[in-house]
């Protein structure tokens, strides 16, 4: 039967369902723990500083390893490294709804985010090398849709599964899921291509794992810590050497795990500073927004989930558009017009104050999904179509980096903007009233989404910037 299908005309958007399936839950489960910590918290008996954990260590341990596997699956397979990532991804799901004490789950969920980065890394290849040049764009669009809807469905999902059944349900929702994608991919994913096996990069791979680990860890535990303590310097210290040691070791090895020489490459470069500017700009926004909402507007739950709700659904339904359009005109045209739709839903956002009305989110949130919506499949298109077949893995992984490296520095630099122009303002007011405390609020939130458009801005400027180069640049088959 599965034969029989390899030959139908449809055959690679089946390809495209069983990556989307390891896209989806990878993504999901960077975000649907969040709702659970604080009954993880209770059950497991453990502190939130300790619980904060269970989410860190899983984006820790998949930003540290994206451009490994992509580098891998070039070498020894994307197929068989993504399905083998999806079985350790259930392994680690199983684990963690079996722990029974926090540190048993943390360690769970470095098992599953391995899994995770195995298949992050490896879809999108699969997916740019399955679809021809001219369909590319609309299949790189829909993955695009696949991870936002991941990330952004998480906590309501999340929501449901906790209120309804218990906190292990989070996890044991994704084995069966993933054991049909594991038969489903092996019956469907094409065979992989014979490569030329050259000596594998450890070295390298350790000293970007390090730096990589010490970098997030400082940018996501920074303002927890304080960034004059003795924690911030070390590990900084630490990424600092170890960037330096890894990009010395790379230059001079012969069989690189990452080939600098890649960025070079303007279009490769400048989609991923792109892409991970508008990831910044993006959860700068996600972070704060639902305090806002609530703090200000008061705003119940079902209505703070109808205020967000039109960001994802715009965004599903514009990136397959986009995707197709970018294979009839230069990609840039698009990725710029919706970079600048999402500054300037930001700077919308920062005129909102204790009088607006939850349209006046919604319509903002319309904009920035549509803005996000333009930019994402053809930003992906453009990067993944940029260098040979050769590359496409460790390129995916890159650029999958790029987007986590994005969201963990958005929501850090979004909450430190944020705590300190707040404090700057109370500090200064012996004994503040409720009025004053929503002042304070609102200037500091105006001062994160300002911060936040600009990311936005930057990104629409060096997006604008690759159009000559990308009208006189061949797509590499």
């Amino acid at each position: 039967m599965f034969e029989a299908l390899k030959q139908t005309n449809y055959y690679r958007w089946l390809i495209f369902g069983v990556t989307a399936l390891g896209t989806f839950m990878a993504t999901l489960d960077a975000s649907i723990v969040n709702v659970a910590l604080p009954v993880i918290s209770q059950k497991l008996g453990a502190e939130l500083s300790v619980v904060q954990w269970v989410v860190s260590a899983y984006l820790l341990v998949i930003s540290s390893l994206l451009p490994l596997f992509g580098k891998v699956g070039d070498m020894y397979g994307r197929r068989r490294v993504y399905l083998s990532g999806m079985v350790l991804f259930a392994i680690g799901s199983l684990i963690c709804g079996m722990s029974n004490t926090i540190w048993m789950l943390v360690i769970a969920r470095i098992v599953q985010a391995v899994g995770a980065s195995m298949l992050m890394s490896n879809a999108p290849a699969i997916v740019s090398t399955t679809f021809p040049g001219k369909d590319r764009g609309r299949a790189l669009g829909m993955n695009g849709t696949v991870v936002a809807l991941g990330s952004l469905t998480g906590p309501s999902l999340g929501g449901i599964l906790v209120g309804t059944l218990n906190w292990q349900s989070i996890f044991y929702i994704n084995i069966p899921i993933a054991i049909a994608a594991v038969l489903f991919g092996y019956a469907i994913l094409p065979a992989d291509e014979q490569q030329t096996v050259k000596p594998f990069d450890y070295m390298g791979a350790v000293l970007f794992a390090l730096a990589m680990t010490s970098l997030l860890l400082v940018v996501s535990h920074g303002q927890e810590w304080g960034w004059a303590s003795p924690y911030v310097y070390s590990i900084s210290l630490v990424a600092f050497i170890g960037f330096s040691a890894f990009f010395y070791h790379e230059i001079h090895v012969e069989y690189p795990m990452i080939e600098l020489s890649l960025f070079k490459n303007w279009t490769l470069l400048s989609g991923n500073i792109a892409g991970m500017l508008s990831f910044m700009a993006m959860f700068s926004n996600n972070m704060l927004l639902p305090f806002y909402l609530h703090t200000i507007l008061l705003l119940s739950p079902t209505q703070i989930g109808i205020a967000i709700t039109p960001f994802p659904l715009l965004l599903a339904v514009t990136a397959p558009a986009s995707g197709y359009l970018s294979e009839k005109m230069n990609p840039a045209i698009l990725t710029t017009a919706g970079l600048s739709l999402t500054m300037g839903g930001l700077l919308y956002m920062s005129t909102l104050d204790a009088s607006s009305t939850i349209w006046h989110v919604i319509i903002s949130q319309a904009v920035m999904g549509i803005g996000n919506g333009l930019f994402q499949s053809p930003n992906n298109n453009s990067v993944l179509s940029s260098v040979p077949k050769s590359k496409v893995g460790l390129v995916s992984g890159i650029n999958a980096l790029v987007r986590n490296v994005g969201m963990v520095s958005g929501v850090a630099i979004s909450v430190a903007v944020f705590e300190n122009h707040k404090h700057q303002i109370l500090s200064s007011i012996a004994q503040p009233d409720v009025s004053e405390q929503i002042a304070a609020f609102l200037s500091a939130y105006h001062a994160s989404l300002i911060v936040a458009a600009c990311f936005a801005g930057i990104g629409a400027m060096i997006s604008f910037n690759r159009r000559g180069y990308l009208e006189k640049s061949p797509e590499k088959d």
